[in-house]
Protein backbone atom coordinates (compact mmCIF):
# COMPACT_ATOMS: atom_id res chain seq x y z
CA UNK A 1 0.00 0.00 0.00
CA UNK A 2 1.30 3.57 -1.03
CA UNK A 3 1.08 6.26 1.67
CA UNK A 4 2.13 10.04 1.04
CA UNK A 5 2.90 12.76 3.91
CA UNK A 6 1.01 15.88 4.20
CA UNK A 7 2.68 18.90 2.50
CA UNK A 8 3.50 20.55 6.25
CA UNK A 9 4.21 19.69 9.67
CA UNK A 10 5.01 21.61 12.83
CA UNK A 11 6.18 19.90 16.14
CA UNK A 12 3.87 19.56 18.89
CA UNK A 13 3.84 17.94 22.12
CA UNK A 14 1.83 15.41 22.49
CA UNK A 15 3.88 12.99 25.76
CA UNK A 16 6.90 13.49 22.96
CA UNK A 17 7.99 15.85 20.49
CA UNK A 18 6.63 15.32 17.24
CA UNK A 19 6.22 16.52 13.69
CA UNK A 20 2.28 16.91 13.01
CA UNK A 21 0.26 18.24 9.97
CA UNK A 22 0.47 21.90 10.20
CA UNK A 23 -3.16 22.44 10.40
CA UNK A 24 -3.92 20.03 13.25
CA UNK A 25 -3.50 20.83 16.71
CA UNK A 26 -3.15 18.75 20.29
CA UNK A 27 -5.41 18.85 23.12
CA UNK A 28 -5.31 17.47 26.16
CA UNK A 29 -7.84 14.40 26.47
CA UNK A 30 -10.60 16.18 29.06
CA UNK A 31 -10.71 18.99 26.35
CA UNK A 32 -11.46 16.40 23.62
CA UNK A 33 -14.51 14.24 25.64
CA UNK A 34 -16.42 14.31 29.02
CA UNK A 35 -14.28 12.39 31.55
CA UNK A 36 -16.38 10.17 33.73
CA UNK A 37 -14.76 7.64 36.05
CA UNK A 38 -17.19 4.85 36.84
CA UNK A 39 -18.15 3.68 40.51
CA UNK A 40 -20.58 1.28 39.04
CA UNK A 41 -19.77 -2.25 41.21
CA UNK A 42 -20.89 -5.64 40.02
CA UNK A 43 -22.53 -6.23 43.32
CA UNK A 44 -26.50 -6.25 42.94
CA UNK A 45 -28.13 -4.15 46.23
CA UNK A 46 -31.86 -4.73 46.80
CA UNK A 47 -34.00 -1.43 45.38
CA UNK A 48 -31.70 -0.38 42.96
CA UNK A 49 -32.25 -1.30 39.13
CA UNK A 50 -31.41 -4.51 36.99
CA UNK A 51 -28.85 -3.28 34.64
CA UNK A 52 -26.09 -4.80 32.59
CA UNK A 53 -21.84 -4.14 33.10
CA UNK A 54 -19.44 -3.53 30.29
CA UNK A 55 -16.87 -5.10 32.46
CA UNK A 56 -12.98 -4.74 32.22
CA UNK A 57 -12.92 -7.56 30.45
CA UNK A 58 -14.74 -6.54 27.83
CA UNK A 59 -12.64 -3.91 26.98
CA UNK A 60 -9.01 -5.55 27.22
CA UNK A 61 -10.33 -8.14 25.02
CA UNK A 62 -12.19 -5.88 22.23
CA UNK A 63 -11.84 -2.63 20.42
CA UNK A 64 -15.26 -2.22 20.09
CA UNK A 65 -18.08 -2.76 22.70
CA UNK A 66 -21.39 -4.04 20.51
CA UNK A 67 -25.19 -5.46 21.54
CA UNK A 68 -24.18 -9.12 20.67
CA UNK A 69 -21.44 -8.95 23.74
CA UNK A 70 -22.33 -11.10 27.19
CA UNK A 71 -22.05 -8.64 29.86
CA UNK A 72 -22.26 -9.05 33.49
CA UNK A 73 -26.08 -8.70 35.19
CA UNK A 74 -25.96 -6.02 38.42
CA UNK A 75 -27.85 -3.40 39.19
CA UNK A 76 -27.35 0.75 39.55
CA UNK A 77 -28.76 3.94 41.04
CA UNK A 78 -30.79 6.01 38.99
CA UNK A 79 -27.97 8.45 39.15
CA UNK A 80 -25.39 5.74 37.93
CA UNK A 81 -27.31 4.74 34.93
CA UNK A 82 -27.85 8.45 33.68
CA UNK A 83 -24.10 9.04 34.27
CA UNK A 84 -22.89 5.73 33.07
CA UNK A 85 -24.87 4.47 30.36
CA UNK A 86 -23.21 3.61 27.05
CA UNK A 87 -24.14 5.58 23.74
CA UNK A 88 -22.68 5.59 20.02
CA UNK A 89 -18.90 7.02 20.00
CA UNK A 90 -18.40 6.69 23.92
CA UNK A 91 -14.52 5.69 24.88
CA UNK A 92 -13.94 3.14 27.25
CA UNK A 93 -10.44 2.52 29.16
CA UNK A 94 -9.07 0.64 32.01
CA UNK A 95 -7.94 2.57 34.37
CA UNK A 96 -6.19 -0.16 37.01
CA UNK A 97 -4.40 -3.38 37.18
CA UNK A 98 -1.13 -4.57 38.76
CA UNK A 99 0.43 -4.13 35.89
CA UNK A 100 1.17 -1.03 33.84
CA UNK A 101 1.27 -2.90 30.33
CA UNK A 102 -3.00 -3.61 31.31
CA UNK A 103 -3.60 0.38 31.64
CA UNK A 104 -5.51 2.83 29.43
CA UNK A 105 -6.71 0.10 26.98
CA UNK A 106 -9.83 1.61 24.80
CA UNK A 107 -12.21 0.64 22.96
CA UNK A 108 -15.30 2.11 21.14
CA UNK A 109 -18.87 1.45 21.86
CA UNK A 110 -20.14 1.07 18.57
CA UNK A 111 -24.21 1.16 18.84
CA UNK A 112 -26.01 3.29 21.98
CA UNK A 113 -26.25 0.38 24.32
CA UNK A 114 -29.67 0.57 26.23
CA UNK A 115 -29.26 -1.07 30.06
CA UNK A 116 -25.60 -1.20 29.75
CA UNK A 117 -23.30 0.65 31.94
CA UNK A 118 -19.85 1.34 32.24
CA UNK A 119 -18.39 -0.55 35.34
CA UNK A 120 -15.94 -0.18 37.66
CA UNK A 121 -12.08 -0.68 36.97
CA UNK A 122 -13.17 1.94 33.42
CA UNK A 123 -13.42 5.07 33.04
CA UNK A 124 -15.86 6.57 30.09
CA UNK A 125 -14.84 9.42 27.30
CA UNK A 126 -17.91 10.31 25.94
CA UNK A 127 -16.36 12.72 22.90
CA UNK A 128 -17.54 16.61 21.88
CA UNK A 129 -19.31 17.67 19.31
CA UNK A 130 -16.44 17.39 16.04
CA UNK A 131 -14.61 14.42 17.73
CA UNK A 132 -15.05 11.30 16.38
CA UNK A 133 -14.56 8.20 19.46
CA UNK A 134 -13.47 6.05 16.96
CA UNK A 135 -10.51 8.13 16.08
CA UNK A 136 -9.91 8.98 19.65
CA UNK A 137 -9.30 4.98 20.62
CA UNK A 138 -7.05 4.55 17.99
CA UNK A 139 -5.13 7.33 19.47
CA UNK A 140 -5.43 6.36 22.46
CA UNK A 141 -4.00 2.97 21.70
CA UNK A 142 -1.23 4.31 19.59
CA UNK A 143 2.58 3.53 19.93
CA UNK A 144 4.50 6.36 21.31
CA UNK A 145 0.84 8.22 22.73
CA UNK A 146 -0.04 5.79 25.40
CA UNK A 147 3.21 5.82 26.84
CA UNK A 148 2.27 8.92 28.80
CA UNK A 149 -0.24 6.70 30.30
CA UNK A 150 2.10 4.36 31.71
CA UNK A 151 3.98 7.75 33.17
CA UNK A 152 1.39 8.77 35.00
CA UNK A 153 0.27 5.76 36.53
CA UNK A 154 0.49 5.48 40.17
CA UNK A 155 1.13 2.25 42.48
CA UNK A 156 3.46 0.12 43.74
CA UNK A 157 1.54 -3.36 43.72
CA UNK A 158 -1.45 -1.97 41.81
CA UNK A 159 -1.28 0.86 39.10
CA UNK A 160 -4.20 3.41 38.76
CA UNK A 161 -4.72 5.88 36.47
CA UNK A 162 -6.96 8.89 38.55
CA UNK A 163 -9.07 11.89 36.46
CA UNK A 164 -6.19 14.34 36.07
CA UNK A 165 -3.32 11.94 34.88
CA UNK A 166 -6.24 10.04 32.16
CA UNK A 167 -7.61 14.14 31.48
CA UNK A 168 -4.65 15.58 30.73
CA UNK A 169 -2.95 13.03 28.48
CA UNK A 170 -2.49 15.12 25.29
CA UNK A 171 -3.81 13.47 21.89
CA UNK A 172 -3.27 14.73 18.29
CA UNK A 173 -6.41 16.62 16.97
CA UNK A 174 -7.39 16.73 13.23
CA UNK A 175 -10.27 18.59 12.18
CA UNK A 176 -13.96 16.35 12.37
CA UNK A 177 -13.58 15.36 8.22
CA UNK A 178 -10.32 13.64 8.64
CA UNK A 179 -10.78 12.22 11.71
CA UNK A 180 -13.59 10.54 10.31
CA UNK A 181 -11.18 9.95 7.49
CA UNK A 182 -8.51 8.33 9.45
CA UNK A 183 -11.10 6.20 11.58
CA UNK A 184 -12.11 4.78 7.94
CA UNK A 185 -9.31 4.08 6.81
CA UNK A 186 -8.03 2.28 9.91
CA UNK A 187 -11.17 0.21 10.27
CA UNK A 188 -10.41 -1.26 6.82
CA UNK A 189 -6.91 -1.85 7.21
CA UNK A 190 -6.71 -3.21 10.20
CA UNK A 191 -9.70 -5.61 9.37
CA UNK A 192 -7.52 -6.54 6.88
CA UNK A 193 -4.54 -7.18 9.14
CA UNK A 194 -6.79 -9.14 11.61
CA UNK A 195 -7.71 -11.23 8.76
CA UNK A 196 -4.06 -12.55 8.14
CA UNK A 197 -3.21 -12.68 11.89
CA UNK A 198 -6.53 -14.61 13.11
CA UNK A 199 -5.36 -16.87 9.99
CA UNK A 200 -1.78 -17.15 11.73
CA UNK A 201 -3.25 -17.40 15.23
CA UNK A 202 -5.74 -20.09 14.09
CA UNK A 203 -3.15 -22.23 12.93
CA UNK A 204 -1.27 -21.56 16.08
CA UNK A 205 -4.11 -22.50 18.32
CA UNK A 206 -4.76 -25.95 16.43
CA UNK A 207 -0.85 -26.68 16.83
CA UNK A 208 -1.62 -25.57 20.80
CA UNK A 209 -4.79 -27.52 21.32
CA UNK A 210 -2.68 -30.54 19.72
CA UNK A 211 -0.28 -29.47 22.57
CA UNK A 212 -2.45 -29.03 25.45
CA UNK A 213 -4.13 -32.64 24.82
CA UNK A 214 -0.53 -34.47 24.50
CA UNK A 215 0.30 -32.54 27.67
CA UNK A 216 -3.11 -34.07 29.44
CA UNK A 217 -2.74 -37.64 28.19
CA UNK A 218 0.67 -37.86 29.53
CA UNK A 219 0.25 -35.92 33.33
CA UNK A 220 -3.22 -37.56 33.68
CA UNK A 221 -2.76 -41.16 32.21
CA UNK A 222 0.85 -41.62 31.79
CA UNK A 223 3.27 -43.46 29.15
CA UNK A 224 1.68 -46.76 29.73
CA UNK A 225 -1.27 -47.59 27.26
CA UNK A 226 -1.82 -50.78 29.43
CA UNK A 227 -1.27 -49.25 33.18
CA UNK A 228 -4.18 -50.81 35.10
CA UNK A 229 -6.46 -47.71 36.14
CA UNK A 230 -8.95 -46.34 38.33
CA UNK A 231 -11.83 -43.85 39.11
CA UNK A 232 -9.84 -40.56 39.68
CA UNK A 233 -13.57 -38.93 41.82
CA UNK A 234 -12.94 -35.38 40.07
CA UNK A 235 -15.32 -35.09 36.66
CA UNK A 236 -12.95 -33.51 34.78
CA UNK A 237 -9.74 -36.44 35.05
CA UNK A 238 -12.35 -39.19 34.85
CA UNK A 239 -9.66 -42.42 35.14
CA UNK A 240 -5.47 -42.27 36.62
CA UNK A 241 -3.20 -45.18 36.70
CA UNK A 242 -4.18 -46.79 39.98
CA UNK A 243 -0.51 -46.32 41.31
CA UNK A 244 -0.84 -42.60 41.46
CA UNK A 245 -2.14 -40.04 43.66
CA UNK A 246 -3.92 -37.00 43.64
CA UNK A 247 -2.21 -34.53 45.45
CA UNK A 248 -3.10 -30.37 45.88
CA UNK A 249 -0.35 -28.16 44.44
CA UNK A 250 0.35 -26.27 48.12
CA UNK A 251 1.54 -30.41 48.64
CA UNK A 252 4.01 -30.51 45.77
CA UNK A 253 5.64 -27.09 46.01
CA UNK A 254 6.30 -23.62 48.15
CA UNK A 255 4.55 -20.36 46.22
CA UNK A 256 5.26 -17.50 46.94
CA UNK A 257 4.58 -14.19 45.51
CA UNK A 258 7.23 -11.87 43.65
CA UNK A 259 8.56 -8.89 44.64
CA UNK A 260 5.98 -6.40 42.68
CA UNK A 261 7.02 -3.10 41.77
CA UNK A 262 10.29 -3.05 40.31
CA UNK A 263 13.68 -1.58 42.17
CA UNK A 264 15.74 0.97 39.97
CA UNK A 265 16.37 -0.14 36.43
CA UNK A 266 20.05 -0.39 35.49
CA UNK A 267 20.88 -1.28 32.06
CA UNK A 268 23.92 -4.13 32.65
CA UNK A 269 21.66 -5.45 35.96
CA UNK A 270 19.58 -8.90 37.29
CA UNK A 271 16.96 -9.51 34.67
CA UNK A 272 13.50 -8.60 35.98
CA UNK A 273 10.83 -11.43 34.98
CA UNK A 274 7.14 -10.02 34.52
CA UNK A 275 4.11 -11.43 33.08
CA UNK A 276 4.96 -10.09 29.82
CA UNK A 277 8.21 -12.42 30.05
CA UNK A 278 5.56 -15.58 30.30
CA UNK A 279 4.52 -17.25 27.24
CA UNK A 280 2.83 -20.56 27.57
CA UNK A 281 5.89 -22.23 29.27
CA UNK A 282 8.40 -20.50 28.41
CA UNK A 283 10.35 -17.30 29.18
CA UNK A 284 10.43 -14.56 26.51
CA UNK A 285 13.36 -12.26 26.53
CA UNK A 286 11.69 -9.38 24.74
CA UNK A 287 10.19 -7.17 26.72
CA UNK A 288 12.85 -7.89 29.58
CA UNK A 289 13.73 -5.43 31.80
CA UNK A 290 17.12 -5.43 34.24
CA UNK A 291 16.68 -3.87 37.49
CA UNK A 292 19.82 -2.70 40.16
CA UNK A 293 20.65 -5.63 41.84
CA UNK A 294 21.61 -3.67 45.45
CA UNK A 295 18.50 -2.09 45.52
CA UNK A 296 17.01 -5.66 46.07
CA UNK A 297 15.22 -6.17 49.23
CA UNK A 298 16.65 -10.15 49.77
CA UNK A 299 14.73 -10.33 53.10
CA UNK A 300 12.47 -11.09 50.46
CA UNK A 301 13.48 -13.82 48.93
CA UNK A 302 13.48 -12.17 45.27
CA UNK A 303 15.23 -14.35 43.65
CA UNK A 304 14.58 -17.15 41.20
CA UNK A 305 16.20 -20.91 40.70
CA UNK A 306 16.63 -22.63 37.80
CA UNK A 307 13.20 -25.04 37.37
CA UNK A 308 11.34 -22.61 39.25
CA UNK A 309 7.58 -21.72 37.97
CA UNK A 310 6.32 -18.60 37.66
CA UNK A 311 2.72 -18.20 37.13
CA UNK A 312 0.76 -14.71 36.26
CA UNK A 313 -1.79 -13.74 38.92
CA UNK A 314 -3.54 -11.11 36.86
CA UNK A 315 -4.65 -9.69 33.79
CA UNK A 316 -5.45 -11.08 30.35
CA UNK A 317 -2.95 -14.03 30.70
CA UNK A 318 -4.02 -14.99 34.47
CA UNK A 319 -2.82 -18.46 34.85
CA UNK A 320 -0.38 -18.89 32.16
CA UNK A 321 2.75 -20.19 33.49
CA UNK A 322 6.53 -20.65 32.70
CA UNK A 323 9.63 -22.69 33.83
CA UNK A 324 13.20 -20.97 35.01
CA UNK A 325 15.58 -21.87 32.43
CA UNK A 326 19.38 -22.19 33.70
CA UNK A 327 20.18 -18.60 31.41
CA UNK A 328 17.92 -17.42 34.06
CA UNK A 329 19.01 -18.48 37.39
CA UNK A 330 19.11 -15.89 39.99
CA UNK A 331 17.01 -13.32 37.87
CA UNK A 332 14.30 -11.40 40.30
CA UNK A 333 10.66 -12.01 40.16
CA UNK A 334 7.78 -9.40 39.25
CA UNK A 335 4.62 -9.43 40.23
CA UNK A 336 3.38 -12.85 39.76
CA UNK A 337 3.43 -16.09 41.74
CA UNK A 338 6.51 -18.52 42.28
CA UNK A 339 5.90 -22.27 42.26
CA UNK A 340 9.12 -23.69 43.87
CA UNK A 341 8.59 -28.05 43.57
CA UNK A 342 9.67 -29.87 46.87
CA UNK A 343 11.24 -33.14 47.02
CA UNK A 344 8.14 -34.99 46.08
CA UNK A 345 8.10 -33.58 42.74
CA UNK A 346 9.72 -33.41 39.83
CA UNK A 347 9.51 -29.56 38.37
CA UNK A 348 9.44 -30.41 35.08
CA UNK A 349 6.22 -32.54 35.18
CA UNK A 350 4.63 -29.86 37.92
CA UNK A 351 5.62 -27.36 34.99
CA UNK A 352 3.72 -29.49 32.61
CA UNK A 353 0.80 -30.26 34.79
CA UNK A 354 -0.01 -26.39 35.49
CA UNK A 355 -0.20 -26.12 31.70
CA UNK A 356 -2.59 -29.14 31.23
CA UNK A 357 -5.82 -28.94 30.05
CA UNK A 358 -7.05 -30.52 33.41
CA UNK A 359 -4.96 -27.70 35.06
CA UNK A 360 -5.80 -24.54 33.07
CA UNK A 361 -8.97 -25.56 31.80
CA UNK A 362 -10.93 -27.30 34.22
CA UNK A 363 -9.18 -25.48 37.30
CA UNK A 364 -7.35 -21.84 37.19
CA UNK A 365 -10.23 -20.69 34.32
CA UNK A 366 -12.72 -21.11 36.83
CA UNK A 367 -10.84 -19.23 39.87
CA UNK A 368 -10.45 -16.21 36.94
CA UNK A 369 -13.69 -15.51 35.89
CA UNK A 370 -14.90 -14.87 39.06
CA UNK A 371 -13.74 -11.17 39.76
CA UNK A 372 -14.85 -8.47 37.33
CA UNK A 373 -10.70 -8.27 36.57
CA UNK A 374 -9.33 -12.06 35.91
CA UNK A 375 -7.03 -12.71 38.98
CA UNK A 376 -5.63 -15.61 40.53
CA UNK A 377 -4.33 -15.83 44.50
CA UNK A 378 -2.07 -18.35 45.61
CA UNK A 379 -4.74 -19.55 47.94
CA UNK A 380 -6.57 -20.79 45.02
CA UNK A 381 -3.63 -21.98 43.28
CA UNK A 382 -2.08 -24.22 45.95
CA UNK A 383 -5.32 -26.10 46.30
CA UNK A 384 -5.58 -27.40 42.13
CA UNK A 385 -5.82 -30.66 42.02
CA UNK A 386 -2.60 -32.28 40.30
CA UNK A 387 -2.15 -36.16 39.52
CA UNK A 388 1.14 -37.73 41.70
CA UNK A 389 2.87 -40.37 40.16
CA UNK A 390 6.08 -41.66 41.29
CA UNK A 391 8.95 -39.29 41.46
CA UNK A 392 10.93 -41.38 38.88
CA UNK A 393 7.70 -41.90 36.71
CA UNK A 394 7.22 -37.93 36.79
CA UNK A 395 10.94 -37.47 35.33
CA UNK A 396 10.13 -40.06 32.51
CA UNK A 397 6.80 -38.45 31.50
CA UNK A 398 8.48 -35.11 31.34
CA UNK A 399 11.69 -36.01 29.13
CA UNK A 400 9.08 -37.74 27.16
CA UNK A 401 6.87 -34.71 26.67
CA UNK A 402 9.84 -32.55 25.96
CA UNK A 403 11.09 -35.26 23.33
CA UNK A 404 7.88 -34.82 21.22
CA UNK A 405 7.02 -31.30 21.25
CA UNK A 406 10.12 -30.71 19.29
CA UNK A 407 8.56 -30.35 15.86
CA UNK A 408 5.14 -28.68 17.78
CA UNK A 409 7.32 -26.11 18.65
CA UNK A 410 9.08 -25.25 15.28
CA UNK A 411 5.96 -24.59 13.73
CA UNK A 412 4.39 -22.28 16.62
CA UNK A 413 7.21 -20.32 17.05
CA UNK A 414 7.57 -19.62 12.57
CA UNK A 415 3.66 -18.85 12.93
CA UNK A 416 3.96 -16.80 15.87
CA UNK A 417 7.16 -14.66 14.26
CA UNK A 418 4.67 -13.81 11.05
CA UNK A 419 1.61 -12.80 13.49
CA UNK A 420 4.28 -10.49 15.11
CA UNK A 421 5.21 -8.62 11.88
CA UNK A 422 2.12 -8.25 11.14
CA UNK A 423 1.36 -7.04 14.41
CA UNK A 424 3.84 -4.91 14.14
CA UNK A 425 3.34 -3.48 11.06
CA UNK A 426 -0.85 -3.05 12.04
CA UNK A 427 0.45 -0.88 15.00
CA UNK A 428 3.00 1.12 12.99
CA UNK A 429 0.11 1.85 10.84
CA UNK A 430 -2.11 3.31 13.52
CA UNK A 431 0.23 5.46 15.16
CA UNK A 432 1.67 6.56 11.90
CA UNK A 433 -2.45 7.65 11.22
CA UNK A 434 -3.36 9.30 14.02
CA UNK A 435 -0.39 11.30 14.06
CA UNK A 436 -0.31 12.23 10.95
CA UNK A 437 3.05 10.49 9.63
CA UNK A 438 0.79 9.04 6.37
CA UNK A 439 -1.80 11.26 5.20
CA UNK A 440 -5.18 8.95 4.17
CA UNK A 441 -7.45 11.58 3.19
CA UNK A 442 -7.93 10.56 -0.24
CA UNK A 443 -7.79 7.07 0.65
CA UNK A 444 -11.43 6.60 1.48
CA UNK A 445 -12.80 8.72 -1.27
Amino acid sequence: MKTKTYPKYRSEDVGFEVELPAHWTAKRLKFVGALRMSNVDKKSVDGQKDVDLCNYVDVYKNERITSGMEFMPATATKQQIERFGLRRGDVLLTKDSETPDDIAVPAVVDEDLGGVLCGYHLAMVRPKKHHDGRYLARAISARGLREQFYIEALGVTRFGLGYNAIGCARLPAPPPDEQRRIADFLDRETERLDGLIAEKEKLIGLLEEKRKAAISEAVTKGLNPNAKMRNAGVPWLEEIPAHWKLTRLKFLSHIRYGLGQPPPLREDGLPFVRATNVFRGRIAEDGMIRIDPDMLPLARDPLLKTNDIIVVRSGAYTGDSAIIPPEYNGAASGYDMVVRANHRANPHFLAWSLLSVSVLTHQIDLCRIRAAQPHLNAEELGDCLLTEPPLAEQEQISIEIGARFSAIDKAQESMRTAAALLLERRAALVAAAVTGQIDVREEML
